[in-house]
């Protein structure tokens, strides 16, 4: 039996390689091989999609039970780029871009985060019912390398997250933070620092 389970993963193995070929080749990602992907993450690619060197992404509740049973999503509108350094680690998260996302080298991004750069609606319900919505507010998202954000977080539009830093789970970053600092909480205030940067 357990040999039957072992045959069982690895054709499945192989056939969400041949699948993840395709559709990062199909949705006009570029990505470097030696980068590891554990499952197929969800992907629609408007924009600029770049996956550098070793970054590992969890897309599989198997890989990361902690993640949530959902996949890892990158959707970039038109004009939108997310860029994930080398080195950088994400379990079961979504990234959601209209201007810009940059992911610093060797950031580690906990399961079921959330990192959007655009409000995805109007304040005003006068504007939320256009198809589409108009003047709805959009800003880059920058985070340093190094950066460890725990599970569950959600990163806004327009923050700027300095190096070595760390975000509790389950925070909401709506403005920047520093370098070298913990902060934590809805919304997420300074907690102490790590050392001087």
């Amino acid at each position: 039996m357990n040999l039957l389970i072992r045959v069982f993963y690895l054709l499945q193995k192989f056939s969400e390689r041949i699948a993840l070929f395709f559709i990062l080749k199909f949705k006009g990602v570029c990505y470097n091989n030696l980068s590891t992907f554990r499952g197929i993450p969800f992907i629609l690619n408007n924009g600029k999609i770049i996956i550098e060197d070793n970054v590992i992404i969890n897309s599989k509740y198997r890989n990361n039970p902690i993640g949530g049973n959902s996949n890892s999503s990158f959707w970039t509108k038109k004009g939108g780029k997310i860029i994930i350094s080398k080195g950088v680690r994400i379990s079961n998260s979504a990234f959601v871009s209209e201007k810009g996302i940059f992911i610093g080298k060797n950031t580690f991004i906990g399961g079921d985060c959330k990192i959007y750069d655009t409000d995805f609606h109007s304040l005003l319900f006068e504007e939320r019912i256009q198809r589409p919505d108009i003047n709805v507010k959009s800003a880059k998202v920058h985070i340093g390398e190094e950066v460890f954000i725990g599970t569950g977080a959600i990163i806004m539009k327009g923050v700027n997250i300095g190096e070595k830093s760390i975000i509790g789970a389950g925070s909401v970053v709506t403005k920047n933070i520093p370098a070298g600092e913990i902060w934590g909480g809805n919304p997420a205030r300074f907690i102490r620092k790590l050392y001087k940067i």
